[in-house]
């Protein structure tokens, strides 16, 4: 089990980046995919990036070539650089860590952090 903890959202505009960081607690961390997901209000969470423990990476095809996720396994943290931002991507951001390889689906994940709010005006 690992604790997660999300930071860097905020409010920005159309066209603006934003860099969401995610440490974990744990030694482990290595050997975990982690992913980021996002719930919009009255929607269902929704998959947006995964990094395998080998760097392999995955990514909804509605954040393809705007967002990049990465890893740094000596901080514990896992990345999602957001470029090129729009109205639609205003959603609460999670990661969440897991073992069943590249996967998009939110069941495959056991440990989620808190969230943290990302706002794109148009």
């Amino acid at each position: 089990q690992v604790q997660l903890v999300e930071s860097g959202g905020g409010l920005v505009q159309a066209g603006d980046s934003l860099r969401l960081s995610c440490t974990a607690s744990g030694r482990t961390f290595s050997m975990y995919n982690m992913g980021w997901f996002r719930q919009a209000p009255g929607k269902e969470r929704e998959f947006v990036a995964v990094i395998g423990w080998s760097g392999s990476t995955n990514y909804a095809n509605s954040v393809r070539g705007r967002f990049t996720i990465s890893r740094d396994n000596a901080k514990n943290t896992v990345y999602l650089q957001m470029n090129s931002l729009k109205p639609e991507d205003t959603a609460v951001y999670y990661c969440a860590a897991g073992r069943r390889g590249l996967s998009a689906t939110l069941y495959d994940y056991n440990d989620w952090g808190q969230g943290t709010q990302v706002t794109v005006s148009s």
